[in-house]
């Protein structure tokens, strides 16, 4: 599996695909118990790694 275009994704896509994941995750809580900790964690997930790519776009 190649991760290279994740190079070229911006911080900021990271970041709304977090937001929208904690939204999604909120909107199914009652529905699904387990698809809402995998968003939860997914969410966490891009907003770490848009945090990452900010520090090193930053250096």
């Amino acid at each position: 599996m190649s991760f290279s275009s994740l190079k070229n994704i911006t911080p900021v896509a990271f970041y709304f695909a977090s937001v929208v994941s904690f939204v999604l995750a909120n909107v199914l809580k009652d529905k699904s118990l387990s698809f809402y900790y995998v968003l939860l964690v997914l969410g966490l997930g891009f907003f770490f790694m848009g945090m990452l790519k900010r520090i090193r776009t930053k250096k």
